[in-house]
């Protein structure tokens, strides 16, 4: 942590594509813990992210759109925590989604 007070203005940060998943966009907020990130996600329509599990606590909230996700249908202000080493999915964006996450630690490679 710095001793200041830094803004990311809205527009003002890039999206990232995940190459690994097809109309999925990341954008780097902060690391809250070594390897953890708080980051804001973007899903098209359509999208859907296979059933996975992560090392580390992970919290979300639906900022837009509509999500299905852990057998329910989301909409924008749900908030959902993953304790680590849960599976969870498939995400699937009914509509175009943003969502905000924080996750504690790191995100390994799908399948592993």
């Amino acid at each position: 942590m710095t001793n200041r007070q830094p803004f990311i203005d809205p527009g003002a940060a890039a999206w990232l594509m995940i190459e690994a998943l097809p109309g999925v966009e990341r954008m780097p907020l902060a690391e809250p813990v070594p390897q953890g990130s708080i980051h804001r996600a973007r899903l098209a329509a359509g999208t859907i992210i296979p059933v996975h599990t992560h090392p580390a606590d992970e919290f979300v909230q639906l900022l837009s759109g509509t999500v299905e996700t852990g057998g329910r249908l989301c909409e924008p202000g749900t908030f959902w925590t993953t304790p680590a080493g849960t599976r969870q999915g498939p995400h699937v964006a009914v509509s175009d989604v943003e969502l905000l996450t924080v996750r504690l630690g790191a995100m390994v490679p799908f399948g592993e």
